[in-house]
């Protein structure tokens, strides 16, 4: 296969069934949420769930106490994946051909910044993890395999971006295949917690404030 049939491959049946098992996925995770079983509160409600809930959702998202650098690359590189997700033209224009929707992107020198931030950000959560005794000792395989799928699209993006490499075409079919792979694993993994981080936070300050306790 060359690198032109391999391109072509990765950014059209590829593409379109990474995308099929990242939906499916996706909602069978959600349903798993909104369908499991809770046992019925039988106490009178001492205060609403709606306002608690979201007022959980943005509170446990601010960092409180501990290690602030990790607090700060976690940040950094979560805000700046979506910033470059989002924001860089290519990407916007492949969201204008699959759905067509489109909006404004960023300078380019500005998502080169972001992009070079964000890598850094990424490989310095993972010094993190390795040096931390308790961290290194929590960690599984699962959570290696994690940071480097999430790591490889930013890489390779940038690497494209640069044509860094002997052959743009393929390191651009490998920047594809990246985020191909993302997509396939995001909704068995950890990662999943992108979308469902939502319902947890919400249900946890919903039930406190149904019991009164000020979140």
């Amino acid at each position: 296969m060359t690198s032109l049939e391999l391109l072509t491959w990765a950014r059209g049946p590829a593409l379109q069934a990474a995308l099929v098992i990242f939906i499916i996925g996706m909602l069978i995770r959600v349903l798993e949420i909104l369908l499991l079983g809770r046992k019925t509160d039988l106490a009178a409600a001492r205060a609403g769930k709606m306002g608690p809930g979201l007022r959980t959702i943005f509170s446990r998202s601010l960092p409180v106490g501990g290690n602030w650098t990790q607090h700060l690359s976690g940040y950094l590189w979560h805000i700046g994946f979506i910033v470059v997700l989002l924001f860089y033209a290519p990407h916007i224009q492949l969201f204008k051909e699959g759905f067509n929707v489109a909006w404004p992107a960023l300078p380019t020198s500005l998502i080169d910044i972001i992009t070079i931030v964000t890598m850094a950000a990424l490989v310095f959560s993972l010094f993190l993890r390795f040096t931390d005794p308790v961290r290194r000792m929590l960690s599984t395989a699962g959570d290696y395999f994690a940071w480097l799928v999430t790591f490889l699209p930013v890489a390779t993006g940038y690497m494209a971006f640069h044509n860094v490499g002997p052959d743009y075409t393929q390191i651009l079919a490998l920047h594809i295949m990246s985020v191909n792979l993302l997509l396939v694993i995001f909704p068995f993994t950890k990662l999943s917690h992108a979308v469902t981080f939502l319902f947890s936070r919400w249900y946890n300050g919903a039930n406190a404030g149904r019991k009164g306790v000020q979140v």
